[in-house]
């Protein structure tokens, strides 16, 4: 059997696992090879999501070339407010408000579809000449000197390294017997897309409803995207609604500051829950992305916490292969494993707390929740540190999220 030769096998083709096989093409040049396996690379899959592209992460695609395919489409987030109230409440009062850049001209985070990213990251993928390979890794065994890598289309692939972002049930992971901390909240996100009659200004908004958050993000001509929290049960039933029905619905929760509305995208569901790998590294193997952690939506971090995986991985690969190190080896791992690691812990802790402390029907704690949003409100400098931590420029950030070439 012939085996192929290459320095890094990534199984994964979605934003993670695109966005680290740039950064390495791109640092360290096309004599370092890098091999993407996934079926979806012939074929992107259709998702009607929309993500908060922070900051820094707009930084990281710029400076990969990426960002001029994705910038005609990108709504800026100028400002956001919070609310807390039921849904029947006839008043939702705004408790908590956020504007601001992050430095003159940069909003905090911009709206961008994620159809548009993907699509813009496989093509400059494309255009870089990366090995795109349409199969899956069915398995892998490793050596002191490597890891060899079997491809669901038979070829067999010889390694220093193997990248896992192949997604929330990464197969990869449970290979290596890395185990996930974490649970379920019984909760479903409804996503899809509306138009309405106005335009939102850049502004989201984020009502705390019992039953979970209703998000209302900004896009392009007069759309905004929804991310609508419910009780699995209650989502099922209401994506599988009529139109008219589906309209009462959303209407009840949206509002009418916007003017008339029509859902214009898809309705999609997907459960919610919280789950963190024990390891992010293995022998020879490093997760990114889903494949190492799933966060609630509630602060719309998980595309971004992901791309914060791959600019530190890239950084500790290209930092490595440029002394001449073995960039599988376990320095290089444990090196990007404590770079990332508390960092997510971090982030999925805050955005459980932030669920289970709005997501219920309790008066006491409605009317303890509100009085600290009120004070928040009341304080710039701490308004100013929040900003910074929503656009992910707070703490150790990789060079590539300062918008800096590795």
């Amino acid at each position: 059997m012939t085996v192929e030769r290459t320095n890094v096998v990534i199984a994964g083709g979605g934003f993670a696992g695109l966005a680290l096989a740039l950064a390495l093409r791109q640092s360290l040049g096309p004599r370092f090879g890098v091999v993407v396996a996934d079926p979806a690379v012939a074929r992107p899959a259709v998702d009607a999501r929309a993500s908060a592209i922070a900051a820094a992460t707009r930084r990281m695609l710029e400076t990969l070339g990426v960002w001029p395919a994705v910038a005609a489409s990108a709504q800026d987030i100028l400002d956001m407010v919070i609310t807390d109230s039921r849904l029947d409440d006839a008043v939702r009062p705004v408790f908590l408000t956020f504007a601001g850049e992050v430095a003159p001209g940069e909003p905090f985070a911009q709206m961008v579809e994620n159809g548009v990213l993907l699509k813009a990251l496989l093509d400059r993928a494309k255009v870089d000449g990366l090995d795109l390979r349409a199969t899956t890794v069915t398995g892998y065994e490793t050596t002191a000197q490597g890891v060899t890598v079997t491809l669901g289309d038979g070829a067999v692939v010889q390694a220093s390294l193997l990248v896992a972002a192949d997604g929330v049930r990464s197969r990869l992971r449970d290979l290596a017997g890395i185990t996930v901390v974490g649970w379920e909240y019984g909760q479903s996100a409804i996503v899809t897309t509306v138009k309405h009659e106005r335009d939102h200004g850049g502004r989201a908004t984020e009502h705390f409803l019992p039953a979970g958050p209703f998000a209302i993000l900004p896009l392009t001509d007069n759309r905004s995207s929804l991310v609508w929290v419910e009780a699995t049960e209650e989502a099922k039933r209401i994506v599988a609604l009529p139109d008219a029905d589906f309209h009462d619905e959303l209407e009840k929760r949206f509002g009418l500051h916007l003017g008339a509305l029509e859902a214009v995208g898809p309705r999609q569901h997907y459960p919610l829950g919280l789950g963190v790998a024990r390891a992010f590294v293995a022998d020879r193997l490093a997760l990114i992305g889903d494949a190492a952690h799933r966060v609630h939506p509630i602060a719309g971090q998980g595309l971004n916490l992901g791309l914060r995986d791959s600019a530190a991985l890239a950084e500790a690969v290209a930092d490595a292969a440029r002394l001449g190190l073995d960039i599988g080896g376990p320095d290089v791992l444990e090196r990007y494993q404590r770079w990332r690691r508390f960092d997510t812990m971090t982030m999925g802790l805050a955005t459980d707390g932030l669920n289970r402390l709005f997501s219920n029907r309790s008066d006491v704690l409605r009317l303890v929740r509100d009085l600290g949003l009120g004070l928040v409100d009341r304080a710039p400098v701490l308004k100013r540190v929040f900003v910074r931590e929503a656009a992910g420029l707070s703490g150790e950030v990789p060079k590539l999220l300062k918008g800096e070439a590795l």
